[in-house]
């Protein structure tokens, strides 16, 4: 990776959808579209310029989440003030590493030629297989036989989607005609079979002389997984296992532990160019084969990575036949609106051929739509604070007026103004309050805290929620410097230095603390604290070895935002939620608490919160009186079964109910697959019945594209519950 530090860097980032020629089956589900964004860095002093592909691929990626656009944008952006890019950073997101690391390259190069090889020559071609993707069988039959045309020595079908015995039947038509020496076979079955038949499959297909068999089983049982490669007669390769597999200690407790016979690289979901020499480099020294495969890149990706491919020693050299695995890359013929670039595939082989014109790439992306500057029209607010940034002049805009309304309603003559419940249980509603009473909460907070007149405090939440609002309250009434930023899952992307307090929600602590620099500045921040949302175990993990104080609020739009804290590092850390002076709490009947605070509630609060009291007056939450089932006389708490589920679930989801004739309610799982996969509402079904008493396990299990939230990030109970009433389910 280029380390070459140039000023003056300015990028842009163009989100592009491509449609496939034909749909490309898989395991997971059928793609007919994928979405793509570029990266193009300029340096107007030199004249050069680079293009990146970032891509995650839906559903599979472990950077396929609804902060990539705000990572992406924030990542650029200090390629802007840098200069460079560290290679190490962005563990989470590996497919804007690869479009980073590959932007650059493409620039300090100046020539889509990125390293100087054989390949990049054009005197030497990459071996690669002939993909048969998944379809129907007669489908897959006629490319079968177009591919064995065109002369490919080795093939790949992806298997898992139709009747085995019918794969088996395109399996023995290839053998039939051609031998192992012929024509080299390997499969992909995508986590397709279950540990306990993959044995008899494996041992069907070793029937057919097979290379090697991708991921036989679903990722995450590592130790199935290395029975499997301990005793299968073919050899397995993994692929999706390495995903999301960051630290180099994971990677070799990984490789140690399976023992695979070889591991396939694809830099967009393997860490990257760096992420993925690091595996190559753990398991040349364990003497485990690797080859490299494109993850439906179009033609910009697909170059970076034949590029790369060609400076790895398994991939061009002639001089033995184990050097030249052939590699899973293509020429981008996938899609009906690519870029063309000077690739071919001649005979078996990917070639680059130098003498073409190379494509106006940067002319290309600029005659389309959709571009987002990183850097354009970026500038300071006026009159505000020096260290108040836009992340987008259009967004930040419409913020600032948000701003200055609220602002303005809270400066005239009215006593009362109009605010709004969350809508986490229910539909939103309308409340009236007293401005002296929010004067009070601020008060509270600011002397709870011990925070001074001109200290700075950040806003980075919508002030159309009590949360905002009670921010810019807190600033106005202890005279706090005030930071504005454009509410979005990285508010500290564009700051240059932390805020002595700030108040975010739990996703945005944890989207902060995948980003290096990001990460520094939370931990800056000498008053923290978090709200609108359950802290989960793991991030209470990460805070608690933080240097400045960070807090746990517990309040409600009814209690103008939060009447007690709790720590969650340092010695003052707690379970328990400490109230403000002048607030008492208390138990009702029925188990939840009771708030009385004179100074902000006009009367005695009678919350939904199952709670527990201490002699000291402190409380701890169980959970939701609302969010209790009761199914077959057995009450269950949504909460407690979501905790138990959180460490294996690695998808978004939801516990709720549904009225059942039988035990009068019970539990269903909303689980977020876009693709309503049945294998993935089967892995979850036999999940829960892993990990979970049997009185816990979900009834029903219903896809969902997204897991309902309301406006201010929380679970949206209510319509997850009408998802679980009304959309079609699978059965547990």
């Amino acid at each position: 990776m280029e380390k070459t530090t140039l000023h003056g860097l300015q990028a842009r980032i163009y989100p592009r959808t491509l449609h496939f020629k034909q749909p490309a089956g898989t395991s997971r589900g059928v793609y007919t579209t994928r979405k793509v964004w570029y990266i193009l860095l300029t340096h107007p002093a030199s004249g050069r310029y680079g293009v990146g592909e970032c891509a995650p691929l839906p559903a599979l990626s472990c950077d396929d989440r609804p902060d990539y656009e705000d990572v992406l944008r924030a990542a650029c952006r200090r390629v802007e003030i840098t200069g460079t890019f560290d290679p190490t950073e962005l563990d989470e997101f590996p497919s804007i590493r690869f479009g980073l690391e590959t932007a650059l390259r493409h620039l300090h190069a100046g020539s889509l030629q990125l390293w100087n090889t054989p390949f990049s020559q054009g005197r030497e071609g990459i071996p690669i297989n002939g993909l048969i993707w998944m379809g129907d069988f007669d489908t897959m039959y006629q490319r079968i036989e177009e591919k064995m045309r065109l002369g490919f020595r080795c093939i790949k079908l992806k298997i898992g989607a139709i009747d085995f015995d019918q794969e088996l039947a395109l399996l023995a038509h290839i053998r039939r005609g051609f031998t192992r020496e012929q024509i080299e076979l390997r499969v992909d079955a995508n986590g397709a079979f279950t540990p306990e038949e993959a044995p008899r499959k494996l041992e069907q297909l070793a029937a057919f002389d097979l290379h090697s068999i991708e991921q036989p089983i679903r990722a995450g049982q590592w130790q199935e997984m290395a029975h499997l490669c301990a005793t299968s007669p073919l050899p397995i390769a993994l692929d999706e296992e390495l995903i999301g597999i960051h630290p180099r200690e994971r990677k070799i407790e990984l490789l140690d532990t399976i023992r695979p016979q070889y591991i396939i690289l694809k830099p967009s979901l393997h860490g990257g160019l760096y992420g993925s020499e690091e595996w190559i480099e753990l398991a040349r020294e364990r003497g485990i084969g690797s080859w490299v495969t494109s993850a439906l890149e179009s033609n910009i990706g697909l170059n970076a990575i034949a590029q790369w491919c060609a400076t790895l020693p398994s991939a061009c050299p002639p001089s033995t036949e184990t050097s030249r695995l052939p590699q899973g890359l293509g020429t981008g013929l996938l899609f009906t609106d690519n870029i063309d670039y000077p690739l071919h595939i001649e005979g078996d082989c990917l070639c680059y051929h130098p003498e073409e014109a190379e494509p106006p790439v940067r002319e290309w992306l600029n005659t389309e739509k959709g571009k987002m500057d990183v850097a354009e029209n970026r500038k300071d607010i006026a009159g505000e604070s020096p260290h108040t940034y836009c992340q987008d002049a259009a967004r930040h805009a419409a913020f600032r007026q948000e701003v200055a309304d609220f602002i303005a309603t809270w400066q005239d003559a009215a006593p009362t103004l109009e605010v709004h419940t969350s809508g986490s249980t229910g539909a939103p509603k309308p409340l009236e309050v007293e401005k002296t009473r929010m004067q009070a909460s601020a008060r509270l907070t600011c002397s709870f805290l011990g925070l001074q007149a001109g200290d700075s405090a950040l806003l980075c939440m919508p002030v159309r929620y009590i949360a905002g609002k009670m921010m810019v309250v807190r600033a106005l009434e202890a005279r706090l410097d005030l930071w504005t930023v454009t509410p979005s899952g990285h508010p500290l992307s564009d700051l240059t230095e932390a805020p002595v307090f700030a108040a975010m929600t739990p996703m945005q602590v944890y989207n902060s603390l995948q980003v290096p620099a990001e990460r520094a500045l939370l931990q800056q921040i000498r008053h923290l604290i978090i709200g609108g949302g359950a802290i989960d175990t793991a991030l209470a993990e990460v805070l608690k070895s933080f240097p400045e104080a960070v807090w746990s609020t517990y309040g409600m739009t009814e209690t103008l935002s939060h009447i007690a804290l709790r720590r969650l590092n340092g010695p003052e850390a707690s379970e328990w939620y400490t109230p403000f002076d002048n607030v008492r709490c208390r138990l009702s009947e029925a188990g939840t608490l009771v708030i009385q605070a004179p100074a902000v509630c006009a009367e005695e609060l009678t919350t939904n919160d199952l709670a527990e009291l201490d002699p000291q007056g402190r409380f701890r939450i169980l959970g939701r009186r609302d969010n209790t089932l009761n199914s077959g006389g057995i009450k269950i708490q949504i909460e407690e079964v979501e905790a138990a589920l959180r460490p294996h679930l690695s998808r978004p989801f939801l516990i709720t109910g549904a009225p059942d004739k039988k035990f009068g309610e019970k539990v269903v799982l909303l689980i977020e697959d876009p693709m309503s996969s049945p294998s993935v509402s089967a892995e979850a079904a036999a999940l829960c019945r892993k990990v979970l008493p049997p009185y816990w396990c979900p009834k029903d299990i219903v896809a969902v594209d997204t897991i309902p939230l309301t406006g201010t990030g929380k679970p949206d109970r209510a319509r997850a519950r009408q998802y679980a009433q009304t959309s079609r389910k699978a059965e547990a």
